[in-house]
């Protein structure tokens, strides 16, 4: 079982070794992420900023999201933040998850999250 997790390993790299982690160690596999084509970026709370060049959203965060408003992180925790969260598309699911059951949770038409589910057969 993994909520929301996925995308804070940081490189893709990571995200396929944990991927593969998680469905070697699991019977089942229950795994949900943010997907990256919603308009809303949940770590953030912010409308597009994941859909820009990350040099913008260094200077975006800080000043124009709900967490940076609340937490007024630095210079550095906003390039932390970055290194950490990277959100998934569809297809990198799919290929992270080859043996699972790909559903899109939607909000008002757009997909806001993917879930992989494998049962176990046996």
């Amino acid at each position: 079982f993994s909520n929301s997790v996925i995308e804070h390993v940081g490189t893709l790299k990571n995200q396929q070794h944990f991927a593969a982690e998680l469905r070697r160690v699991g019977k089942h596999v229950w795994m949900q992420t943010p997907a990256k084509c919603f308009p809303i970026e949940p770590h953030y709370l912010a409308p597009f900023i994941h859909w820009f060049p990350r040099r913008v959203q260094e200077k975006l965060i800080r000043n124009f999201t709900v967490r940076g408003w609340l937490t007024r992180p630095s210079a550095g925790e906003v390039r932390g933040f970055l290194d950490e969260i990277r959100l998934l598309n569809s297809r990198e699911v799919a290929e992270l998850f080859p043996d699972c059951r790909i559903h899109a949770e939607r909000f008002m038409g757009w997909p806001k999250a993917y879930v992989a589910v494998r049962e176990f057969e046996g």
